[in-house]
């Protein structure tokens, strides 16, 4: 199983977190984890290999700081954010099919029936986080089709060969340079203004489900309550992408 991560040396507690649980629970008895970065050491390296060895086996690919200069950033929002929508030009080009996790991510069940998924054509699969109002709102403010779902990018298993022959990293950088003071979260805005529509969307309950979605869930009075027995029973991704992280 291939796996993605793009992180900086501040991501590592959370990445160690999120890799002993993918180890645990995650249904594959080896991984190939790729790690796209700009700043991590061979410290971090032989420390993960070291600690994670067993089985995973690391590749570390480096792309250069100077590569999102132009793209938007915060301490909340580094250039990391950007590195997955432009991983697939540098991973191996005979690895077809790879799942991204952001690193406060804790995976409770197999991953194996997510990382199967058809895509059907699609470049990526992937979740949403809002509901219909939102997803309008959404598609104006971005320019976007009125097919495109608004993505939550915290998990994305990518089409490979799909992605590399669609997706270019000059149309990224245009839609920014035309839409940049309408970025919010400028990563997914990216991703679901120019692709949202080429997203085949994958159960959130499921397979990237966090406090604020499952707040929203149960606040609907139609929606049958569910508790932490069938979230371990039946959810495989929890994704603490608020301020508590594991």
């Amino acid at each position: 199983m291939n796996l993605l991560f793009c992180i900086n040396q501040k991501a590592l507690g959370e990445l160690a977190c999120c890799l002993k649980s993918i180890l645990l629970h995650g249904g594959y008895e080896h991984y190939d984890v790729y790690l796209v970065h700009s700043s991590l050491d061979h410290t971090t390296y032989d420390a993960l290999s070291t600690d994670f060895g067993k089985g995973m086996t690391f590749h570390f690919i480096e792309i250069p700081g100077s590569t999102f200069a132009d793209f938007p950033t915060t301490d909340r929002y580094p250039q990391e954010i950007y590195y997955r929508l432009i991983a697939a030009q540098f991973l191996p080009d005979t690895l077809e099919r790879i799942l991204y996790l952001d690193a406060d991510i804790i995976v409770i069940n197999s991953l194996r029936t997510l990382y199967e998924t058809d895509f059907e054509g699609n470049y990526c699969a992937g979740c949403t986080h809002t509901k219909r109002f939102l997803t309008k709102f959404n598609q104006s403010r971005l320019n976007a089709d009125h097919a495109s779902a608004y993505i939550n990018t915290g998990v994305l298993l990518l089409n490979l060969p799909v992605w590399r022959e669609h997706v270019r990293f000059q149309e990224m950088q245009e839609y920014v340079r035309e839409n940049e003071k309408k970025l919010i979260l400028p990563d997914q805005d990216i991703l679901s203004g120019l692709y949202g529509e080429k997203v085949k969307l994958i159960d959130t309950m499921r397979y990237n489900l966090s406090d604020k979605v499952l707040n929203h869930y149960h606040a609907n009075p139609l929606n049958h309550k569910i508790g932490m027995d069938w979230i371990r029973q039946n959810t495989t991704i929890i994704h603490y992408c608020g301020s508590n992280k594991p």
